[in-house]
């Protein structure tokens, strides 16, 4: 038996945070030392951040990097360590990894694919490396090898995957695996979707599988530069298994996942396999050797399994509580705010997203200890004195219900009913006199009163917006966060008042349908969390009919009765923004799910959905920045394009609409 003990670590970065990039990987290297750990792999450009976006083009990032590298190699004294960064090479920046022995520089590994799809914008910022080309990099009269290369360290064979280079079809490491490596190490900067935890574990599966290796998987963890939410998730495998598996969502700083591999069941298995037929004459092509004896290790049992909420029947309802909370708690420290302010109006959307704040205390509590809380928050003013959980969510959360003579005593119990229960302040406001007031000064500029019939929209809006200055005020008092509460089916089509419920510095669950969301805050009622438990006092919420609750209470306004039944407007989105489908194939699709509608209630819904999409295009344009959660998201920054201007689907439209015509009168006798 040839063992050896690998590991896989998770870091929670931050573009450009030269000193706390680099304390992390300092002790997590220090953490692996400790653990008897000899070879580790760390992220994708975890030295830099992975989100430095344009800056990847400013030459000081990569002096800078080259610099804080080489503080960081005499740290990996004793160890092989993989870690990321940006290099300049011939005026062309590379997405590399540089690979630490023994406390030196042995070289570097450049990507050979880069993701350029869905939110990853890598080929802006750098070149794809060919496949067998190997260069030498000359820096202040040092040389390293450099592009497609592996490391024989001491007779061990470790070569590399970095993130998308595992994900297409010809992956290095058919190659690798024909030069017999012995360990694949894959640097990733995976960000989370629902499900997509379980696409890593194929590829890991069956890189270590086909190619004969251990094969190690290490990802980013936390918020790192705004909007992607990083779950972290090591993997390590051999042989086509997992023999670890590290924590997903947590809120320290690093997780370090380690195990004990045997080289020989590597190399026996590649030698069993009829179909491995190594290219001999070429199998030293691109090696660098290392001279360095990488330390056999003694038998080890496996690490604990997953927690039971991996394996959940409701695993999305669990990821989804879990990376919103991470991501609020990276978001507020890293954009060193004093907490979250949110206007809870009662409804489905604010209490949802004070539920998640409230989760974000409860799980950074539960990990961290009171004590790691407030130290990962800093120095906040708003946390002295603070002793216990239910006085950190008050000092951190406020929540501010704004009446107008259109408000409930239904909302406004069930905000105060939610408001408690989370733990955070609860504060009142009155605002129809300012809506009176605006009301009263528009009718005497235009020389008439204004009334339902005539001005509905105006005067529905002017309700959302005098709702902004004061939640605002409250926000900068508090040098908090303004959190704003609309969700992705209300993006879609614009059901939203620019400057009214759409204020706010961050939009958390603009990346969530409402219909999920309503299902979710069920689940959160009922079940909740493993570790947390439910809410119940969510049954106030989850009682009533989504309403804005603009217009007068006679008029009964229900969100669906506005718009269209919320699952067929989620079913329409998909359909044609995900899917791309025009408005006939909606149509069908629509048809074909929900068959309880009449043809002509579907038509005019998605007739009404392709309408309102198109005209509200400036919206999405100016909702503050989301979170992304899967690969439905409507954030036209980093991911669904769409012109402001355009036809609006006219055509298509109305060969609709032509359509049910020619069907109506051949029906007719």
């Amino acid at each position: 038996m040839h063992l050896i003990k690998v590991a896989a670590a998770v870091l929670n970065q931050t573009p450009l945070d030269w000193d706390g990039n680099t304390r992390n990987i300092v002790d997590t290297i220090a953490e692996a030392r400790d653990r008897a750990v000899s070879v580790l792999c760390l992220p994708e450009l975890c030295i830099s951040g992975y989100g430095c976006e344009d800056a990847f083009h400013a030459p000081f990032v990569h002096r800078t990097a080259w610099a804080t590298l080489h503080e960081i190699a005499p740290h990996s004294r004793g160890l092989v360590v993989a870690v990321g960064l940006p290099v300049m090479f011939r005026d062309t920046v590379f997405n590399a990894v540089a690979m630490l022995v023994d406390g030196r520089v042995a070289g570097f590994v450049a990507k050979r694919f880069l993701a350029g799809d869905g939110i990853h914008y890598e080929p802006r910022w750098f070149k794809p490396w060919p496949a067998g080309v190997r260069q030498d990099l000359e820096v202040d009269g040092a040389s390293y090898p450099f592009g497609d290369v592996f490391f024989d360290v001491g007779g061990v064979r470790i070569g590399f995957e970095i993130c998308e280079d595992a994900w297409v079809a010809n992956r290095p490491g058919a190659a690798l695996a024909l030069k017999g490596v012995d360990l694949i190490l894959n640097p990733s900067a995976s960000h989370f979707a629902f499900g997509k935890i379980e696409i890593r574990k194929r590829f890991v599966l069956e890189g270590s599988r086909g190619f004969g290796v251990g094969y190690l998987y290490a990802n980013l963890l936390g918020n790192e530069a705004g909007r992607a939410i990083y779950d972290g998730g090591a993997l390590i495998a051999a042989g086509g298994r997992l023999v670890a598996t590290g924590p997903r969502f947590s809120f320290r700083d690093h997780v370090v996942t380690t195990a004990v591999i045997d080289l020989d069941d590597a190399q026996l298995n590649r030698a069993r396999t009829t179909s491995y037929a190594p290219d001999i004459t070429k199998a030293d092509e691109g090696a660098v050797p290392v001279d360095f004896s990488i330390p056999r290790a003694a038998p080890e049992q496996s690490q604990p399994g997953l927690p039971a909420w991996e394996h959940s029947s409701e695993i999305k309802a669990e990821e989804f509580a879990r990376a919103e909370a991470l991501a609020l708690f990276d978001y507020l420290r890293k954009s060193r705010s004093g907490g979250f302010v949110v206007s809870l109006s009662g409804g489905a959307d604010s209490a949802a997203v004070t539920v998640l704040v409230g989760l974000a205390v409860k799980f950074g509590l539960q990990q961290l200890g009171s004590g790691g809380f407030r130290e990962k928050l800093g120095d906040l003013n708003s946390l002295a004195g603070a002793a216990t959980g239910g006085e950190l969510t008050r000092r951190l959360l406020v929540c501010v219900y704004q009446a107008t003579c259109n408000s409930s005593t239904t909302t406004r119990e069930a905000a105060r009913a939610v408001a408690g229960a989370v733990g955070a302040e609860f504060l009142e406001f009155d605002v129809d006199p300012f809506v009176r007031g605006y009301t009263d000064m528009v009718a005497a500029a235009l020389g008439r009163p204004l009334d339902w019939a005539n001005d509905d929209l105006a005067l529905q809006n002017i309700q959302a917006r005098v709702r902004s200055p004061g939640v605002w005020m409250i926000a900068n008092i508090r040098n908090a966060l303004l959190l704003s509460t609309s969700n992705r089916s209300e993006a879609a089509v614009g059901y939203a008042t620019m400057d009214g419920d759409t204020s706010g510095g961050l939009s958390p669950i603009a990346g969530i349908d409402k219909a999920y969301l309503r299902r979710w805050l069920t689940w959160m009622e009922r079940v909740g969390p493993e570790g947390i438990g439910p809410l119940p006092a969510l049954a106030a919420i989850n009682v009533q009919p989504p309403t804005a609750e603009l217009r007068p209470p006679d008029c009964k306004q229900t969100d669906e009765d506005d718009l269209m039944p919320y699952d067929v407007l989620d079913v329409c989105e998909r359909a044609a923004i995900r899917d791309k489908q025009s408005p006939a194939e909606v149509l069908v699709v629509t048809r074909m799910q929900f068959p309880q509608f009449t043809e002509g209630q579907l038509r005019t819904w998605v007739i009404r959905f392709f309408r309102l999409w198109s005209r509200n295009q400036w919206k999405r344009e100016r909702y503050a920045p989301s979170f992304h959660l899967d690969d439905e998201n409507l954030d036209p920054k980093t991911w669904c394009r769409f012109p402001i201007l355009s036809s609006g689907f006219a055509r298509e439209l109305r060969e609709l609409e032509q359509a049910a015509e020619v069907r109506r009168e051949k029906r007719e006798p």
